[in-house]
């Protein structure tokens, strides 16, 4: 088994989710190989240190510092014909990979994923993984919100066959993000199985900022519409919900600012209807999602909401 990890500033979490990966109880033996960006940070010191006191850690570089590159570079260093991927914030547990491995053998899936358990430390973060873990948040997609066991379009992070991987080409270097869906578009355009199982959750770190949020989601929404530019056939009413929310709130508050400014009410009740269905909407479902968390986190889930949704929809109005 290799596993690979795409890593870029990742100090903060990158030993732990290594030292998560080689406590495995996986019973073959186990390589972790670390594409390398240009990080700003401790991130090349760390990787160097536990690189030299573990024999199991290799290193490869990643001088453009995108996900896909440093994917691809990864595997191709990698020594193994099961390739399993973990983020540099994601941390799996013991059973992760013997688990993965043997749901391969027994689907004959190209790959295989599960659940992305968002979990935050901080109010913020925790109100971020509230919020990604539910329906309103991110949709029907199960490996956010979990489901049955089954053929899925795509599955979070992934453990594949080389054999799929070569078939396909291995990643598309100039996907910036979504990369990991495209990818498994064709894998089963040339006929494989991508399988999703709740049986494997991997635990991941949410931004713990707005800003980082709402970057991150920009990204999203911006390459989420470059793949429905490649693959028109893709697009779905879940990806266009939320540029149509970001659409009818603009145009909504436009009316409304107008509306208000010439005096006319009825324009400006109808314009402002629009920006106050989707805040009461928003309200209502984060008290639903918060009902079970401390004030604190409750307070910051219908910001972290929004900024999902409003961050998603712009970029994917904007494209890449």
């Amino acid at each position: 088994m290799s596993v690979v990890m795409p890593v870029l500033n990742e100090e903060r979490h990158l030993a732990t989710a290594v030292a998560q990966i080689l406590a495995t109880d996986y019973p073959g033996p186990v390589e972790v190989v670390l594409g390398l960006g240009p990080s700003t940070d401790r991130t090349d010191t760390i990787a160097a240190d536990l690189a030299a006191h573990d024999a199991r850690i290799r290193l490869v570089d990643n001088p453009t510092g995108r996900t896909s590159a440093a994917l691809n570079a990864a595997i191709g260093a990698a020594s193994h014909d099961i390739i399993a991927r973990v983020d540099g914030h994601a941390l799996i547990p013991p059973d992760y990979l013997g688990i993965a491995v043997a749901t391969l053998l027994e689907t004959g899936a190209d790959n295989v994923g599960g659940i992305m358990g968002a979990r935050g430390e901080s109010a913020f973060e925790r109100a971020v993984a509230a919020a990604m873990t539910s329906w309103f948040g991110v949709g029907g997609a199960a490996f956010h919100i979990g489901g049955q066991a089954g053929p899925a379009l795509t599955v979070y992070l992934g453990c594949f066959r080389r054999s799929a991987l070569e078939r396909v080409g291995g990643f598309d270097e100039s996907m910036i993000r979504a990369q990991d869906w495209e990818l498994n578009h064709r894998i089963r355009e040339t006929g494989g199985l991508v399988w999703f199982t709740p049986d494997l959750h991997v635990t991941y770190r949410p931004r713990n900022s707005v800003r980082a949020l709402a970057k991150q989601y920009w990204q999203y929404g911006r390459w989420r519409r470059e793949v429905t530019r490649r693959h028109p056939e893709t697009v779905s009413p879940r990806y266009l919900a939320a540029p149509a929310t970001v659409l009818g709130i603009g145009s909504g508050a436009l009316m409304g600012l107008i509306g208000t400014v010439t005096r006319h009410r009825r324009l400006g009740t109808l314009g402002w209807s629009a920006p106050a269905a989707y805040a009461a909407g928003n309200l209502a479902a984060s008290a639903w999602i918060g009902r079970d968390q401390m004030t604190s986190v409750r307070v910051r889930i219908p910001i972290a909401l929004a900024t999902m949704h409003l961050a998603w929809g712009a970029g994917f109005l904007r494209g890449a």
